[in-house]
């Protein structure tokens, strides 16, 4: 039986020779960049997430950078999880931005509101670059954002996993200053490559639409650069891809939600502990996190699914931020990390994608009672 992969990419044939179609046409037209694909994907996805808002850009990375830059976080003290991928710190460094690490919720596997409160009361940190992990808003996420607001914080959410995840009639993205998704291919969608920056803001908007095109602001072409910026755009090829992952985006969300619903129902029985997403509207289930107890780490359980023919993906993070040799000289105190420290090495997350059959699932299901019952 053929292994189960972690990876898949949600392209009926169908859609592919559509997507070749527009490709011809694309490259027929000599427009490349900031077409009518661009505008309109900008136009959908502003919609779904009912921000004013959306704008393309190349890589979620540059997103990041890009909204710490328009919130004002150079040279302040900006509080960011350890557990996250390097883009979410690397793009505050960049932006100019102090990175303070924040410890996380093994319920969750991000920080909550407690943490934040306590961060803040001990570094006097000026904003906060937040990041719902595996596609999972926190709880109080609602609460983290009027403690923001009260306390004259700017908040960044990194959705970068979130797409379609809402919580209260809210989609990620549209709960604070502005949010990041990542259209990686290994993403709930994707692009090829490419990210999107969602705000409220009308002027955080026109700014980011400048920025990632070399600073010309109100242009798409010509020699005129009022803002500092960059080569960041989306190709029309890459926002058309875009178009045709969004319109079924809901779709590949539930089939993730059925696959994940068989395997929590095994975790539940065998009493495994895992992050739960029952207080969310809807759940993106990017990343299934199961929470590993008696001494077992990412590393072995990751190797006897995989002679169970289920090949576990990547962690979220099975090497926290502050434990990169690139973040080493950023200062922490390992007493303030403490979970982090102890479940970064001991999670693992099994290969739930658009594509898991319910067939695949149970073959998960049974692998974990195998490896974890």
């Amino acid at each position: 039986m053929k292994p189960l992969s972690p990876f898949y990419l949600d392209l009926t044939e169908e859609e592919i020779n559509a997507i070749q179609e527009e490709m011809g046409r694309i490259l027929r037209s000599g427009q490349l960049i900031l077409g009518e694909n661009t505008e309109k994907f900008e136009e959908e996805f502003a919609r779904y997430c009912s921000t004013k808002h959306a704008v393309a850009m190349n890589t979620a990375t540059s997103v990041l950078e890009v909204l710490a830059v328009l919130n004002g976080a150079k040279g302040k003290k900006v509080a960011v999880p350890s557990n996250t991928n390097f883009a979410t710190v690397e793009a505050l460094i960049r932006a100019g931005g102090i990175p303070v690490f924040m410890d996380m919720n093994p319920e969750t596997f991000q920080s909550d509101l407690e943490i934040l409160e306590r961060t803040h009361q001990r570094h006097g940190i000026e904003g906060v670059m937040w990041v719902h992990i595996g596609g999972i808003i926190s709880p109080d996420f609602e609460q983290v954002a009027d403690y923001c607001r009260e306390n004259g914080l700017f908040l960044v959410e990194d959705a970068a996993h979130a797409h379609g995840s809402r919580m209260n009639g809210r989609s990620a993205g549209n709960f604070a200053d502005g949010g990041a998704f990542s259209f990686f291919p290994t993403k709930v969608m994707t692009t090829m490559e490419g990210g999107m920056l969602v705000t409220n803001d009308d002027e955080h908007a026109m700014l980011a639409r400048s920025i990632r095109n070399q600073g010309k602001r109100g242009a798409a072409y010509g020699g005129l650069h009022s803002d500092h910026g960059n080569s960041w755009r989306m190709s029309e090829i890459s926002a058309f891809i875009g178009l045709v992952q969004l319109a079924k985006l809901d779709e590949m969300v539930g089939r993730r939600q059925r696959a994940a619903d068989i395997v929590c129902a095994k975790l539940d029985e065998l009493g495994v502990p895992y992050c739960r997403t029952d207080h969310m509207d809807q759940a993106s289930h990017y990343k299934l996190i199961v929470r590993l107890t008696d001494g077992r780490t990412y590393a072995d359980v990751k190797k006897e699914m995989a002679e169970q023919g289920v090949n576990c993906g990547g962690g979220v993070y099975e090497v926290p931020c502050h434990r990169q040799p690139v973040f080493a000289d950023i200062p922490h105190d390992p007493e303030e990390l403490a979970n982090t420290e102890e479940w970064c090495p001991r999670h693992v997350c099994p290969p739930i994608t658009s594509g898991t059959t319910e067939e695949d699932a149970r073959r998960i299901a049974s692998a974990f009672e195998k490896v974890l019952g």
